[in-house]
């Protein structure tokens, strides 16, 4: 297929990013240059990325030193237990009340593969039952090294290839932008705390889902559908995506019907073939199979996790959702809402099977979501970041934008964590690296919403530390986080739905000028 992406005239893409020509980051990169040292750019740009995780690895988790449950690192470091010790037909049923294993297959095999290799270098650290709790300084190490050592085979190279793609139709004089844009991909700030300072693997799912982009970018779309099955067999979050993935390969087939149909049959198989391979040796009995997805999808736990800033968290501030209805009442209210929200973008992608549109269809079915799906929590604002983040270019005043925000209503998380120091470190350096407050050629409305945004976000942070909460509403300040990072990325799952309508129209304005 012919590439789709630039469609704009070079005038409104000179306008994109004319506002980071003189960032530091690209200053550095030009002093690279000026140097004959350009060719180092890349070993420098992923040993910068190495040191900042591994600095904010040096910080707190989840449930450093709290028992008796502790948090996310204990689990993720008990599924490495029971993984190694126990057959495959146990893991998701042994002690479910201790971090029981709810996450698909992908997510246990790789636990597997760390278990044993962990094992190997101290059995204690993945004991079976024994070792529950266990916070060595080595365990941490090696756990911390982890996430970095998955996250640099999947994740990193995917953003690298991604960029490559995105501006492959830069001029010469403009190369160096690829390592540039690179560096603002790789320390986005909210992917960073979470997976390198509160402890997870949300990068080999993003990572996953990278290269599932990439082919589609390549129009390698049954090498895509597969990586996008293996991200969906890691993490279940990822289905956040799937509307907007079905609808450009169905709007791809309905283009070309003839070779469109065999394509069609061709996703149709490998995607089965995968799923069914991912999950074959749950497949032996239907009440295996079922308690799998029961543990992958526990509708048990309600509407939300903890105070999430999306619409149900704010509008459970005046009608209590969960306490006068029924819980399958709840589900079908979230998913016909989320469906509704997710339409006008999927139907529009179907339409134009558009390559650049693809980014932001997986931008609004990811906000979609994490507004109005069933059972949130406050880590799942990572879907719809990254392809805001890949947008960053593009976008170069809403990407940042979102992404601050998207910060801060992680901050209760984050504060909890003992995480609040690299949480600002980090938030200060990516935006003064890519000059994002430095904003030219917006409107001056515009502008004037982004710095009040971000005052209004700076004054409750300074009032949540100066006030104690009253003794009567204790979680005040986590729910006024809540409702005011809700309203904003409603607002931005507007601007972003707007923004992929335009392009459409950019693309048939322009083609009417050539005619």
């Amino acid at each position: 297929m012919p590439n789709q992406k630039f469609t704009n005239s070079s005038h409104e893409e000179i306008a994109l990013v004319s506002h980071i020509s003189k960032s530091p980051a690209e200053k550095w990169f030009d002093w690279l240059g000026q140097f004959q040292l350009q060719r180092y750019s890349n070993v420098i740009t992923l040993l910068f990325a190495l040191y900042v995780r591994w600095t904010v690895g040096l910080n707190g988790y989840s449930g450093y030193n709290s028992p008796p449950m502790y948090g996310d690192y204990e689990a993720q470091r008990h599924w490495m237990e029971l993984t190694i010790h126990l057959p495959i037909n146990q893991w998701y049923y042994y002690d479910p009340q201790w971090w029981g294993l709810d996450y698909p297959p992908l997510t246990a095999y790789v636990s597997w593969i760390c278990g044993k290799i962990g094992s190997a270098l101290n059995p204690e650290w993945f004991a079976l039952d024994s070792s529950r709790g266990h916070e060595s300084l080595e365990n941490k190490v090696f756990m911390r090294a982890s996430v970095i050592i998955l996250e640099f085979i999947i994740y990193v190279p995917g953003i690298f290839v991604f960029v490559n793609w995105w501006l492959k139709d830069e001029t010469r004089k403009k190369k160096a932008r690829h390592i540039f844009v690179t560096l603002l991909i790789l320390l986005q700030p909210a992917l960073i705390l979470i997976d390198n300072g509160h402890f997870q693997y949300n990068s080999v799912m993003l990572g996953l889902t990278v290269w599932g982009i990439n082919c589609f970018m390549h129009d390698y779309d049954i090498l895509g559908s597969i990586f996008f099955c293996l991200a969906l067999s890691f993490k279940q979050m990822a289905l956040y995506y799937s509307p907007a993935i079905f609808a450009y390969l169905l709007g791809k087939c309905i283009k070309t019907p003839r070779l469109g149909f065999v394509l069609f049959l061709k996703l149709g198989f490998i995607v089965v073939a995968t799923f069914f391979v991912m999950f074959m040796p749950f497949l032996d009995s239907f009440e295996h199979f079922t308690r799998v997805i029961t543990r992958i999808f526990p509708l048990q736990r309600g509407l939300y996790e903890d105070k999430v800033a999306n619409v149900w968290c704010a509008v459970n501030v005046v009608v209590k959702l969960r306490e006068i209805l029924d819980i399958g009442v709840l589900i079908n209210i979230s998913s016909v809402a989320t469906i509704l929200a997710i339409l006008p973008s999927c139907i529009e992608l179907g339409r134009t099977a558009d390559k650049r549109q693809l980014i932001y269809g997986l931008a609004n079915s990811g906000l979609a979501f994490f507004l109005f799906a069933f059972q949130v929590h406050e880590k799942s604002i990572l879907l719809p970041a990254l392809p805001i983040t890949l947008l960053i270019l593009d976008e170069p005043l809403f990407s940042p934008w979102f992404i601050n925000i998207a910060v801060f209503s992680l901050f209760p998380l984050l504060k909890k964590d003992d995480l609040v120091f690299p949480c600002f470190i980090l938030f200060f350096l990516w935006n003064w690296l890519g000059s994002f407050f430095k904003q030219s050629g917006q409107p001056t409305f515009i502008k004037l919403i982004f710095w009040a945004s971000h005052i209004t976000m700076s004054f409750l942070l300074v009032t949540e530390y100066k006030l104690s909460p009253p003794k009567k509403y204790p979680d005040i300040y986590i729910v006024l986080n809540a409702i005011y990072s809700a309203s904003l990325f409603f607002g931005f799952m507007l601007y972003f739905n707007y923004k992929q309508f335009a392009i459409s129209t950019n693309s048939i304005n322009l083609k009417t000028k050539k005619e």
